[in-house]
């Protein structure tokens, strides 16, 4: 049985800083990660939305994650984020997983609380921890498309989820955003306040790329224990990967990947200086 490990989030929240969780679509994203971590003496999580675990499957990457994890002393968490099924949540507990999130913010309250409840009595019988989602992450999602007015949390909402369903930890909709941000984004940091004055289990702050630092780590003050980044290094990869071929010889595929992976190494030792997640083991 997986170790049950929410303790490492938990501390960080009484710490004061939060535990970065970074999406990656493959080996060299997840290397990227893996080796910033290391170098940073941090603690993190590897992340895989719903298309990832598609389209590489969810045993080769509760593999690589289980190899991390042992590689790492176990300061890395393999986590699946955005799942919508709760099918999918089970298959990555059997699969390895240190930590699956059920989304089911697109359903009713009382239908994303029976959701959530499953997976957790699920995942916690294996030792895995649950994150779920109530109000909603702005922008185009593996798990839908959001826009307008209704994304904010009600604070009674996460109240209920939390009590209800005995999860880890929250994601809450305060006005961030999946994908590149086309203005300003405007984060309610009074209702983020207000969640967490009444809800006793750790914040989860989504829609990282392109959040004003000093914003980010007010999010963090006032709850927020783990944070997601994913954008930021896709964009990342593909900028890089396109200067790379204009030079590229064709002959060794490591002579065109690895300079990827280490500049998307570096936006990941970015944000985890800004998570002030460095030097923690």
């Amino acid at each position: 049985m997986p170790e049950y490990n929410n303790h490492v989030i938990e501390a960080a929240a009484k710490e004061g800083y939060a535990i970065p969780a970074f999406n990656y679509s493959d080996i060299w994203e997840h290397g990227a990660i893996v080796q910033a971590a290391a170098e940073e003496r941090a603690i993190v999580y590897t992340a895989s939305n719903m298309r990832v675990a598609g389209s590489i499957g969810l045993p080769y990457l509760g593999a690589i994650g289980a190899a991390a994890h042992a590689v790492s002393g176990g300061h890395i968490f393999n986590h699946l984020d955005h799942s919508s099924s709760v099918e999918l949540c089970k298959q990555a507990v059997d699969s390895g997983y240190h930590s699956v999130m059920i989304d089911a913010s697109m359903c009713s309250l009382e239908e994303n609380i029976a959701k959530t409840k499953e997976v957790v009595a699920y995942a916690h019988a294996h030792g895995v921890v649950v994150e779920a989602e109530i109000g909603r992450i702005l922008g185009r999602n593996v798990e839908g498309t959001y826009e307008g007015d209704d994304y904010l949390v009600q604070v009674k909402d996460a109240v209920a989820m939390a009590e209800e369903t005995g999860v880890d930890s929250l994601a809450v909709g305060i006005g961030t955003a999946h994908g590149f941000y086309k203005e300003e984004p405007r984060i309610n940091l009074e209702r983020l306040k207000e969640v967490h004055a009444h809800v006793n289990i750790p914040l989860v702050l989504h829609g990282g790329t392109g959040v004003p630092y000093d914003t980010v780590r007010a999010c963090i003050a006032n709850g927020m224990a783990k944070v997601n980044v994913g954008t930021l290094l896709h964009g990342c990869y593909v900028e890089t990967l396109r200067e790379r071929m204009k030079t590229w010889d064709g002959t060794n595929i490591s002579d065109l990947m690895e300079p990827v992976r280490d500049a998307i190494k570096e936006k990941v030792r970015e944000w985890i200086r800004v998570c002030n997640a460095n030097n923690r083991i």
